[in-house]
């Protein structure tokens, strides 16, 4: 995916994760999430953010795939420094999405 092609999406991703840990329950977001957010946006991610919220969830980030080792990385690194357990990842390619086959 190029940062033309991203840009829409990832254009969505600040504003939605400044909504989810303002909410009103306190409860939108995890320090973890937090950390590989911030890790993946300073390392060149083209947008990150928590998904499936609540207690935790996880988070999903748009890159470049050139900087795909720096921004897997950069989580790693920051996790390290803050003394969580290393994360795991999953590399995925965007799609269509479902739909119904005539």
């Amino acid at each position: 995916m190029t940062r033309a092609e991203a840009r829409p999406s990832s254009a969505a991703f600040a504003p939605s994760r400044r909504s989810l840990r303002a909410s009103s329950t306190g409860r939108g977001s995890a320090v973890e999430a937090d950390v590989a957010v911030d890790a993946l946006t300073a390392s060149g991610a083209l947008g990150a953010r928590l998904t499936g919220g609540g207690f935790g969830g996880s988070v999903i980030a748009l890159c470049e795939e050139s900087l795909i080792d720096t921004n897997v990385g950069a989580v790693r690194a920051a996790y390290a420094k803050a003394g969580f357990a290393p994360p795991s990842h999953r590399i995925v390619t965007p799609s269509d999405g479902a739909r119904r086959d005539a």
